[in-house]
């Protein structure tokens, strides 16, 4: 079974990136970052991606993670506040813990994509 599945397919994955965005949103360290943006474009496309990359539908037609973070700076301070948002969204959601895992390597294994590009 995929991690897609396990996480209860698009609707609930859509579900958990809505609370994961949210969380940014409260967060101190992230939430500049989203000033002035169209927070349910960020929801849809982070959705989407989620869903392409835990091996659901790729209808993901956004840009890829060198691309969207090009020129942000961001540091690894805030790199980690990510995760723990995403862990915060997990547990919100009762994702088990196999595949709490796996979403986090997931997204740290872009770190080098995201930090400082």
């Amino acid at each position: 079974m995929t991690l897609y599945e396990r996480l209860g397919g698009a609707e609930q994955i859509t579900k958990i990136v809505g609370d994961l965005v949210d969380l940014h949103l409260q967060n101190p360290r992230i939430a500049p970052r989203f000033q002035n943006s169209d927070i349910a474009k960020i929801k849809h496309a982070a959705s989407t991606f989620f869903i392409a990359g835990s091996g659901g539908p790729n209808n993901y037609t956004g840009k890829d993670m060198l691309s969207a973070h090009k020129g942000m700076n961001i540091d690894a301070d805030e790199f980690v506040a990510v995760l723990d948002d995403a862990l915060d969204a997990l547990d919100k959601n009762s994702v088990g813990q196999r595949e709490k895992e796996e979403v986090l390597y997931i997204l740290y294994s872009m770190r080098r994509d995201i930090i400082r590009v």
